[in-house]
């Protein structure tokens, strides 16, 4: 059976990519705690990984293997794994030294 309101396509996939990266985006300029703008960067490679999904599915090219989002998005989720790894080891870092992880106090770590 069909759904009452028609077929999923690739712009309900970048309509939902866009929300995504538009509250990530919002996150990040408004958070003031470091780890809030790491949530915030992390929901905007998860838009950009929804978008890449969308555009490797089989609903744009038929004719692939449509894997070549699947595997892009994979490509970004190790990317942030890592950055996420740094990125916490350097606020863990900054909070150890100044008994706080407020992004304005994070001035002295300019070389």
């Amino acid at each position: 059976m069909t759904p009452c309101f028609g077929q999923i396509t690739v712009a309900h996939y970048l309509a939902v990519g866009a929300v995504l990266f538009v509250a990530g985006i919002a996150c990040m300029m408004t958070k003031r705690n470091a780890l809030g703008v790491l949530m915030g960067v992390e929901l905007v490679l998860n838009g950009a990984n929804v978008n890449f999904v969308a555009f490797g599915s089989d609903y744009l090219r038929p004719q692939s293997l449509g894997l070549d989002g699947h595997l892009m998005a994979l490509f970004v989720i190790v990317l942030a794994a890592a950055e996420a790894a740094v990125a916490l080891a350097i606020v863990l870092n900054f909070y150890n030294s100044r008994a706080s992880i407020d992004v304005d106090r994070a001035d002295h770590l300019k070389g």
